[in-house]
Protein backbone atom coordinates (compact mmCIF):
# COMPACT_ATOMS: atom_id res chain seq x y z
CA UNK A 1 0.00 0.00 0.00
CA UNK A 2 2.82 2.38 0.91
CA UNK A 3 4.48 1.84 -2.45
CA UNK A 4 1.31 2.81 -4.32
CA UNK A 5 0.86 5.93 -2.18
CA UNK A 6 4.49 6.86 -2.84
CA UNK A 7 4.07 6.54 -6.61
CA UNK A 8 0.82 8.53 -6.56
CA UNK A 9 2.45 11.29 -4.51
CA UNK A 10 5.29 11.49 -7.06
CA UNK A 11 2.79 11.88 -9.89
CA UNK A 12 0.97 14.63 -7.99
CA UNK A 13 4.27 16.35 -7.16
CA UNK A 14 5.34 16.21 -10.82
CA UNK A 15 2.05 17.75 -11.93
CA UNK A 16 2.44 20.52 -9.35
CA UNK A 17 5.99 21.20 -10.59
CA UNK A 18 4.77 21.54 -14.17
CA UNK A 19 1.83 23.80 -13.31
CA UNK A 20 4.00 25.82 -10.93
CA UNK A 21 6.57 26.40 -13.67
CA UNK A 22 3.86 27.44 -16.08
CA UNK A 23 2.46 29.95 -13.58
CA UNK A 24 5.90 31.52 -13.16
CA UNK A 25 5.57 32.94 -16.67
CA UNK A 26 3.40 35.85 -15.46
CA UNK A 27 3.85 38.08 -12.37
CA UNK A 28 0.16 37.82 -11.47
CA UNK A 29 0.45 34.06 -10.96
CA UNK A 30 4.16 33.68 -10.17
CA UNK A 31 3.78 33.71 -6.38
CA UNK A 32 1.00 31.14 -6.49
CA UNK A 33 3.01 28.98 -8.90
CA UNK A 34 5.98 29.09 -6.53
CA UNK A 35 3.78 27.91 -3.68
CA UNK A 36 2.30 25.10 -5.79
CA UNK A 37 5.76 23.84 -6.72
CA UNK A 38 6.92 24.13 -3.10
CA UNK A 39 3.89 22.15 -1.94
CA UNK A 40 4.70 19.47 -4.53
CA UNK A 41 8.27 19.24 -3.25
CA UNK A 42 7.09 19.09 0.36
CA UNK A 43 4.67 16.28 -0.53
CA UNK A 44 7.41 14.32 -2.30
CA UNK A 45 9.79 14.68 0.66
CA UNK A 46 7.16 13.71 3.23
CA UNK A 47 5.91 10.63 1.40
CA UNK A 48 9.47 9.50 0.62
CA UNK A 49 10.34 9.60 4.32
CA UNK A 50 7.13 7.80 5.32
CA UNK A 51 6.81 5.16 2.62
CA UNK A 52 10.27 4.55 1.10
CA UNK A 53 11.18 1.73 3.50
CA UNK A 54 12.32 -1.05 1.15
CA UNK A 55 15.19 -1.68 -1.22
CA UNK A 56 18.78 -0.48 -1.41
CA UNK A 57 17.92 3.15 -0.73
CA UNK A 58 15.52 2.65 2.20
CA UNK A 59 15.05 5.77 4.32
CA UNK A 60 16.26 5.68 7.93
CA UNK A 61 17.58 8.13 10.55
CA UNK A 62 14.29 10.02 10.57
CA UNK A 63 15.28 12.32 13.43
CA UNK A 64 18.41 13.46 11.60
CA UNK A 65 16.37 14.09 8.48
CA UNK A 66 13.76 16.06 10.43
CA UNK A 67 16.48 18.09 12.11
CA UNK A 68 18.09 18.87 8.76
CA UNK A 69 14.76 19.94 7.30
CA UNK A 70 14.06 22.28 10.21
CA UNK A 71 17.53 23.85 10.19
CA UNK A 72 17.54 24.25 6.40
CA UNK A 73 14.05 25.73 6.38
CA UNK A 74 14.89 28.31 9.05
CA UNK A 75 18.14 29.35 7.35
CA UNK A 76 16.51 29.57 3.91
CA UNK A 77 13.55 31.54 5.24
CA UNK A 78 15.76 34.04 7.07
CA UNK A 79 17.94 34.56 3.99
CA UNK A 80 14.92 35.06 1.73
CA UNK A 81 13.30 37.56 4.11
CA UNK A 82 16.44 39.64 4.64
CA UNK A 83 17.88 39.69 1.12
CA UNK A 84 17.77 42.99 -0.76
CA UNK A 85 16.80 43.12 -4.42
CA UNK A 86 20.34 44.24 -5.26
CA UNK A 87 21.67 41.03 -3.70
CA UNK A 88 19.07 38.74 -5.27
CA UNK A 89 21.46 37.51 -8.02
CA UNK A 90 24.00 36.52 -5.38
CA UNK A 91 21.37 34.59 -3.45
CA UNK A 92 20.21 32.83 -6.60
CA UNK A 93 23.81 31.78 -7.27
CA UNK A 94 24.21 30.61 -3.67
CA UNK A 95 21.04 28.51 -3.67
CA UNK A 96 21.88 27.11 -7.08
CA UNK A 97 25.33 26.14 -5.85
CA UNK A 98 23.83 24.33 -2.87
CA UNK A 99 21.71 22.25 -5.25
CA UNK A 100 24.80 21.26 -7.21
CA UNK A 101 26.66 20.42 -4.00
CA UNK A 102 23.81 18.14 -2.87
CA UNK A 103 23.87 16.26 -6.18
CA UNK A 104 27.64 15.82 -5.93
CA UNK A 105 27.40 14.58 -2.31
CA UNK A 106 24.79 12.01 -3.33
CA UNK A 107 27.19 10.62 -5.94
CA UNK A 108 30.11 10.52 -3.52
CA UNK A 109 28.06 8.66 -0.91
CA UNK A 110 26.40 6.20 -3.29
CA UNK A 111 29.44 5.26 -5.41
CA UNK A 112 30.98 2.80 -2.86
CA UNK A 113 27.65 0.94 -2.68
CA UNK A 114 27.35 0.30 -6.42
CA UNK A 115 26.65 -3.31 -7.32
CA UNK A 116 29.45 -4.18 -9.76
CA UNK A 117 28.37 -7.79 -10.29
CA UNK A 118 27.21 -6.85 -13.81
CA UNK A 119 30.25 -4.70 -14.45
CA UNK A 120 30.65 -0.92 -14.27
CA UNK A 121 29.19 -0.17 -17.69
CA UNK A 122 25.71 0.47 -16.30
CA UNK A 123 23.21 3.32 -16.17
CA UNK A 124 23.60 3.46 -12.39
CA UNK A 125 27.34 4.17 -12.64
CA UNK A 126 26.79 6.69 -15.42
CA UNK A 127 24.18 8.52 -13.28
CA UNK A 128 26.57 8.66 -10.34
CA UNK A 129 29.49 9.97 -12.39
CA UNK A 130 27.41 12.50 -14.31
CA UNK A 131 25.81 13.74 -11.09
CA UNK A 132 29.23 14.18 -9.51
CA UNK A 133 30.79 15.98 -12.48
CA UNK A 134 27.88 18.29 -13.25
CA UNK A 135 26.98 18.93 -9.61
CA UNK A 136 30.58 19.83 -8.68
CA UNK A 137 30.98 22.13 -11.69
CA UNK A 138 27.68 23.80 -10.80
CA UNK A 139 28.67 24.23 -7.15
CA UNK A 140 32.14 25.66 -7.76
CA UNK A 141 30.96 27.77 -10.70
CA UNK A 142 28.14 29.20 -8.57
CA UNK A 143 30.58 30.04 -5.77
CA UNK A 144 32.75 32.00 -8.21
CA UNK A 145 29.67 33.66 -9.75
CA UNK A 146 28.55 34.70 -6.26
CA UNK A 147 31.96 36.25 -5.57
CA UNK A 148 32.04 38.09 -8.90
CA UNK A 149 28.50 39.43 -8.47
CA UNK A 150 29.34 40.57 -4.94
CA UNK A 151 32.49 42.32 -6.12
CA UNK A 152 34.82 40.01 -4.18
CA UNK A 153 36.36 38.23 -7.20
CA UNK A 154 37.74 39.91 -10.32
CA UNK A 155 37.71 38.54 -13.86
CA UNK A 156 40.76 36.66 -15.12
CA UNK A 157 41.15 37.33 -18.86
CA UNK A 158 43.51 35.21 -20.93
CA UNK A 159 43.13 33.56 -24.36
CA UNK A 160 44.90 30.48 -23.00
CA UNK A 161 41.98 29.76 -20.67
CA UNK A 162 39.97 28.59 -23.67
CA UNK A 163 42.43 25.74 -24.22
CA UNK A 164 42.80 25.09 -20.49
CA UNK A 165 39.05 24.72 -20.09
CA UNK A 166 38.85 22.44 -23.11
CA UNK A 167 41.62 20.28 -21.61
CA UNK A 168 39.73 20.04 -18.30
CA UNK A 169 36.52 19.08 -20.11
CA UNK A 170 38.29 16.32 -22.07
CA UNK A 171 39.97 15.13 -18.85
CA UNK A 172 36.62 14.84 -17.09
CA UNK A 173 35.22 12.66 -19.87
CA UNK A 174 38.39 10.54 -19.97
CA UNK A 175 38.45 9.96 -16.20
CA UNK A 176 34.76 9.06 -16.18
CA UNK A 177 35.29 6.57 -19.02
CA UNK A 178 38.28 5.05 -17.18
CA UNK A 179 36.21 4.55 -14.01
CA UNK A 180 33.47 2.80 -15.98
CA UNK A 181 35.99 0.45 -17.60
CA UNK A 182 37.23 -0.83 -14.23
CA UNK A 183 35.92 -4.16 -12.85
CA UNK A 184 34.81 -2.57 -9.56
CA UNK A 185 34.30 0.89 -8.00
CA UNK A 186 37.54 2.88 -7.75
CA UNK A 187 37.01 5.50 -5.03
CA UNK A 188 40.44 7.06 -5.54
CA UNK A 189 39.69 7.90 -9.16
CA UNK A 190 36.26 9.16 -8.14
CA UNK A 191 37.87 11.76 -5.89
CA UNK A 192 40.26 12.68 -8.69
CA UNK A 193 37.20 13.21 -10.89
CA UNK A 194 35.63 15.44 -8.23
CA UNK A 195 38.82 17.53 -7.89
CA UNK A 196 39.16 18.04 -11.65
CA UNK A 197 35.46 18.98 -11.88
CA UNK A 198 35.91 21.51 -9.06
CA UNK A 199 38.90 23.10 -10.82
CA UNK A 200 36.99 23.23 -14.09
CA UNK A 201 34.01 24.85 -12.35
CA UNK A 202 36.31 27.65 -11.17
CA UNK A 203 38.23 27.89 -14.44
CA UNK A 204 35.31 28.26 -16.82
CA UNK A 205 33.57 30.99 -14.78
CA UNK A 206 36.65 33.07 -13.90
CA UNK A 207 37.09 34.74 -17.33
CA UNK A 208 33.42 35.58 -17.68
CA UNK A 209 32.23 39.03 -16.67
CA UNK A 210 30.41 42.13 -17.73
CA UNK A 211 27.05 41.74 -19.41
CA UNK A 212 27.70 37.99 -19.87
CA UNK A 213 27.08 37.13 -16.21
CA UNK A 214 23.28 36.53 -16.43
CA UNK A 215 23.90 33.86 -19.07
CA UNK A 216 26.33 32.07 -16.77
CA UNK A 217 23.81 32.06 -13.92
CA UNK A 218 21.20 30.55 -16.22
CA UNK A 219 23.67 27.93 -17.49
CA UNK A 220 24.73 26.93 -13.97
CA UNK A 221 21.06 26.64 -13.02
CA UNK A 222 20.50 24.19 -15.88
CA UNK A 223 23.57 22.21 -14.72
CA UNK A 224 22.07 21.84 -11.26
CA UNK A 225 18.80 20.59 -12.79
CA UNK A 226 20.63 17.97 -14.84
CA UNK A 227 22.60 16.86 -11.77
CA UNK A 228 19.36 16.50 -9.80
CA UNK A 229 17.86 14.46 -12.64
CA UNK A 230 20.84 12.10 -12.40
CA UNK A 231 19.92 11.57 -8.75
CA UNK A 232 16.37 10.81 -9.85
CA UNK A 233 17.68 8.07 -12.16
CA UNK A 234 19.88 6.70 -9.39
CA UNK A 235 17.08 6.44 -6.84
CA UNK A 236 14.33 5.67 -9.35
CA UNK A 237 12.55 8.73 -7.93
CA UNK A 238 10.07 10.19 -10.40
CA UNK A 239 9.55 13.46 -8.53
CA UNK A 240 13.30 14.13 -8.33
CA UNK A 241 13.67 13.16 -11.98
CA UNK A 242 10.81 15.40 -13.13
CA UNK A 243 12.01 18.37 -11.08
CA UNK A 244 15.55 18.00 -12.39
CA UNK A 245 14.41 17.68 -15.99
CA UNK A 246 12.20 20.77 -15.69
CA UNK A 247 14.98 22.87 -14.17
CA UNK A 248 17.58 21.55 -16.58
CA UNK A 249 15.50 22.00 -19.73
CA UNK A 250 14.09 25.40 -18.71
CA UNK A 251 17.57 26.63 -17.78
CA UNK A 252 19.03 25.36 -21.04
CA UNK A 253 16.32 27.00 -23.14
CA UNK A 254 16.76 30.28 -21.27
CA UNK A 255 20.54 30.06 -21.71
CA UNK A 256 20.21 29.56 -25.46
CA UNK A 257 17.75 32.45 -25.75
CA UNK A 258 20.02 34.74 -23.77
CA UNK A 259 23.05 33.72 -25.84
CA UNK A 260 21.08 34.67 -28.93
CA UNK A 261 20.12 37.97 -27.30
CA UNK A 262 23.80 38.70 -26.68
CA UNK A 263 25.06 37.31 -29.99
CA UNK A 264 27.20 34.71 -28.21
CA UNK A 265 27.50 30.96 -28.79
CA UNK A 266 26.76 28.37 -26.12
CA UNK A 267 30.05 26.68 -26.97
CA UNK A 268 31.96 29.80 -25.98
CA UNK A 269 30.10 29.90 -22.67
CA UNK A 270 31.10 26.33 -21.83
CA UNK A 271 34.73 26.88 -22.82
CA UNK A 272 34.92 30.18 -20.97
CA UNK A 273 35.96 32.18 -24.04
CA UNK A 274 33.15 34.56 -23.38
CA UNK A 275 33.16 38.36 -23.41
CA UNK A 276 36.15 40.55 -24.07
CA UNK A 277 38.69 42.56 -22.19
CA UNK A 278 37.31 45.64 -20.53
CA UNK A 279 38.27 49.04 -21.84
CA UNK A 280 39.09 52.07 -19.76
CA UNK A 281 36.35 53.99 -18.00
CA UNK A 282 34.83 57.15 -19.42
CA UNK A 283 34.93 60.67 -18.10
CA UNK A 284 33.00 63.89 -18.72
CA UNK A 285 34.74 64.07 -22.10
CA UNK A 286 34.50 61.21 -24.58
CA UNK A 287 37.31 59.58 -26.50
CA UNK A 288 36.66 61.82 -29.54
CA UNK A 289 36.47 65.01 -27.48
CA UNK A 290 32.66 65.06 -27.19
CA UNK A 291 31.33 66.50 -23.94
CA UNK A 292 28.54 65.00 -21.85
CA UNK A 293 25.78 67.60 -21.33
CA UNK A 294 23.80 67.91 -18.12
CA UNK A 295 20.13 68.72 -17.63
CA UNK A 296 18.22 70.13 -14.69
CA UNK A 297 15.38 68.14 -13.21
CA UNK A 298 12.96 70.94 -14.13
CA UNK A 299 13.94 70.81 -17.80
CA UNK A 300 13.58 67.04 -17.86
CA UNK A 301 10.16 67.25 -16.19
CA UNK A 302 8.94 69.68 -18.87
CA UNK A 303 10.03 67.40 -21.71
CA UNK A 304 8.51 64.32 -20.06
CA UNK A 305 5.22 66.04 -19.19
CA UNK A 306 4.57 67.24 -22.72
CA UNK A 307 5.67 64.08 -24.51
CA UNK A 308 3.27 61.57 -26.03
CA UNK A 309 5.38 58.42 -25.79
CA UNK A 310 8.07 57.75 -23.18
CA UNK A 311 10.19 54.64 -22.66
CA UNK A 312 11.86 53.98 -19.31
CA UNK A 313 14.90 51.69 -19.60
CA UNK A 314 15.81 50.22 -16.19
CA UNK A 315 19.16 48.71 -15.24
CA UNK A 316 21.10 47.50 -12.24
CA UNK A 317 21.41 51.07 -10.93
CA UNK A 318 17.64 51.08 -10.39
CA UNK A 319 18.01 48.06 -8.13
CA UNK A 320 20.96 49.57 -6.25
CA UNK A 321 18.95 52.72 -5.51
CA UNK A 322 15.83 50.69 -4.62
CA UNK A 323 13.99 53.14 -6.87
CA UNK A 324 11.45 50.80 -8.49
CA UNK A 325 8.52 52.11 -6.44
CA UNK A 326 9.17 55.80 -7.13
CA UNK A 327 9.79 54.93 -10.78
CA UNK A 328 6.28 53.46 -10.90
CA UNK A 329 5.02 56.62 -9.18
CA UNK A 330 6.58 58.72 -11.96
CA UNK A 331 4.94 56.47 -14.54
CA UNK A 332 1.51 57.05 -12.92
CA UNK A 333 2.07 60.82 -12.66
CA UNK A 334 2.86 60.97 -16.38
CA UNK A 335 -0.09 58.71 -17.22
CA UNK A 336 -2.35 61.25 -15.49
CA UNK A 337 -1.15 63.73 -18.10
CA UNK A 338 -2.09 61.32 -20.90
CA UNK A 339 1.52 60.33 -21.54
CA UNK A 340 2.00 56.76 -22.74
CA UNK A 341 4.77 55.21 -20.63
CA UNK A 342 6.32 51.79 -21.26
CA UNK A 343 9.43 50.01 -20.01
CA UNK A 344 12.12 48.69 -22.34
CA UNK A 345 13.50 45.44 -20.91
CA UNK A 346 16.80 44.08 -22.13
CA UNK A 347 17.14 40.30 -21.57
CA UNK A 348 20.39 40.70 -19.62
CA UNK A 349 19.72 43.97 -17.79
CA UNK A 350 20.73 43.55 -14.16
CA UNK A 351 22.72 40.64 -12.78
CA UNK A 352 20.45 37.67 -13.44
CA UNK A 353 17.81 36.57 -15.98
CA UNK A 354 14.57 38.50 -15.44
CA UNK A 355 16.09 40.78 -12.80
CA UNK A 356 14.28 43.90 -14.05
CA UNK A 357 10.99 42.04 -14.48
CA UNK A 358 11.12 40.87 -10.86
CA UNK A 359 12.17 44.30 -9.62
CA UNK A 360 9.31 46.13 -11.39
CA UNK A 361 6.77 43.45 -10.51
CA UNK A 362 7.66 44.08 -6.86
CA UNK A 363 6.55 47.70 -7.40
CA UNK A 364 3.26 46.53 -9.01
CA UNK A 365 4.16 47.84 -12.47
CA UNK A 366 1.59 46.32 -14.89
CA UNK A 367 3.20 43.44 -16.76
CA UNK A 368 1.74 44.71 -20.03
CA UNK A 369 3.96 47.80 -19.79
CA UNK A 370 7.14 45.71 -19.81
CA UNK A 371 8.19 45.46 -23.46
CA UNK A 372 10.98 43.17 -24.64
CA UNK A 373 13.98 44.60 -26.45
CA UNK A 374 12.99 43.45 -29.95
CA UNK A 375 9.54 45.02 -29.71
CA UNK A 376 10.58 48.25 -28.01
CA UNK A 377 13.28 48.88 -30.63
CA UNK A 378 10.64 49.01 -33.36
CA UNK A 379 8.98 51.97 -31.64
CA UNK A 380 12.12 53.92 -30.70
CA UNK A 381 12.07 56.32 -33.70
CA UNK A 382 8.54 57.38 -32.65
CA UNK A 383 9.50 57.75 -28.98
CA UNK A 384 9.58 61.36 -27.76
CA UNK A 385 11.82 60.73 -24.77
CA UNK A 386 13.79 57.90 -23.22
CA UNK A 387 14.58 57.82 -19.51
CA UNK A 388 17.53 55.52 -18.80
CA UNK A 389 17.60 54.66 -15.09
CA UNK A 390 20.78 52.87 -14.06
CA UNK A 391 21.28 51.01 -17.36
CA UNK A 392 24.55 51.31 -19.21
CA UNK A 393 25.99 48.57 -21.42
CA UNK A 394 22.55 47.50 -22.71
CA UNK A 395 22.05 50.92 -24.38
CA UNK A 396 25.62 51.48 -25.57
CA UNK A 397 25.67 52.14 -29.35
CA UNK A 398 29.25 50.82 -29.48
CA UNK A 399 27.70 47.34 -29.59
CA UNK A 400 26.50 48.21 -33.10
CA UNK A 401 29.09 50.69 -34.33
CA UNK A 402 32.52 49.79 -32.91
CA UNK A 403 34.00 46.43 -34.03
CA UNK A 404 36.82 46.90 -31.48
CA UNK A 405 34.40 47.08 -28.54
CA UNK A 406 34.21 44.06 -26.21
CA UNK A 407 30.40 44.14 -26.51
CA UNK A 408 30.33 44.49 -30.31
CA UNK A 409 27.55 42.35 -31.75
CA UNK A 410 25.46 42.33 -28.57
CA UNK A 411 21.90 43.45 -29.37
CA UNK A 412 21.00 46.59 -27.43
CA UNK A 413 17.94 48.70 -26.73
CA UNK A 414 18.35 51.42 -29.36
CA UNK A 415 17.76 54.39 -27.08
CA UNK A 416 19.91 56.50 -29.42
CA UNK A 417 17.05 56.49 -31.96
CA UNK A 418 14.62 58.30 -29.61
CA UNK A 419 14.07 62.06 -30.01
CA UNK A 420 15.35 62.96 -26.52
CA UNK A 421 17.40 60.96 -24.05
CA UNK A 422 17.75 61.50 -20.31
CA UNK A 423 20.22 59.34 -18.38
CA UNK A 424 20.07 59.06 -14.60
CA UNK A 425 23.46 58.10 -13.14
CA UNK A 426 25.53 58.80 -10.06
CA UNK A 427 28.59 59.60 -12.16
CA UNK A 428 30.26 59.01 -15.52
CA UNK A 429 31.64 55.71 -14.23
CA UNK A 430 31.34 52.93 -16.85
CA UNK A 431 28.95 50.00 -16.50
CA UNK A 432 29.61 46.39 -15.55
CA UNK A 433 31.51 45.71 -18.79
CA UNK A 434 33.94 48.51 -17.87
CA UNK A 435 33.71 50.44 -21.17
CA UNK A 436 32.78 53.99 -22.10
CA UNK A 437 29.19 54.52 -23.26
CA UNK A 438 28.95 56.51 -26.50
CA UNK A 439 25.33 57.37 -25.71
CA UNK A 440 26.42 59.69 -22.89
CA UNK A 441 28.03 62.05 -25.41
CA UNK A 442 25.30 62.13 -28.07
CA UNK A 443 23.88 65.56 -28.99
CA UNK A 444 20.36 64.68 -27.85
CA UNK A 445 21.47 63.08 -24.57
CA UNK A 446 21.26 64.91 -21.25
CA UNK A 447 22.79 63.54 -18.04
CA UNK A 448 21.10 63.93 -14.65
CA UNK A 449 23.60 63.05 -11.94
CA UNK A 450 22.65 61.84 -8.47
CA UNK A 451 20.99 58.98 -6.64
CA UNK A 452 18.29 57.52 -8.90
CA UNK A 453 15.66 57.33 -6.17
CA UNK A 454 16.21 60.93 -5.08
CA UNK A 455 16.22 62.17 -8.69
CA UNK A 456 13.04 60.31 -9.55
CA UNK A 457 11.29 61.68 -6.45
CA UNK A 458 12.17 65.20 -7.54
CA UNK A 459 10.96 64.44 -11.07
CA UNK A 460 7.64 63.17 -9.70
CA UNK A 461 7.21 66.35 -7.68
CA UNK A 462 8.00 68.57 -10.70
CA UNK A 463 5.66 66.64 -12.99
CA UNK A 464 2.78 66.78 -10.51
CA UNK A 465 3.21 70.55 -10.07
CA UNK A 466 2.90 71.28 -13.79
Amino acid sequence: MGTYLLEISYIIASILFIFGLKMLSHPDTARKGNLWAAFGMGLAILTTILFHTKGTHAIGNHMWILGGLIVGTVIGWLMAVKVKMTAMPQMVSFFNGMGGACAAMISLLEFPHIDASQGMMTGEVLSVLAGLMIGTVSFMGSVIAYGKLDGKINDVKSPILTYVNLAFLISLIAIGAYIMMQPEPNSTMLYVLAIVAAIYGVSFVMPIGGADMPVVISLLNSFTGVAAACGGFLYDNQAMLTGGILVGSAGTILTVLMCQAMNRSLGNVILGAFGGAAAGGGGAVGADGAVAKESTISDAAVVLSYAQNIVIIPGYGLAVAQAQHVCHELEKALANKDVNVTYGIHPVAGRMPGHMNVLLAEADVPYERLIDMEDINDSMPQTDAVLVVGANDVVNPAAETDPASPIYGMPIIQANKAKSIFILKRSMKPGYAGIENELFFADKTRMIFGDAKDTLQKLVSEVKNM
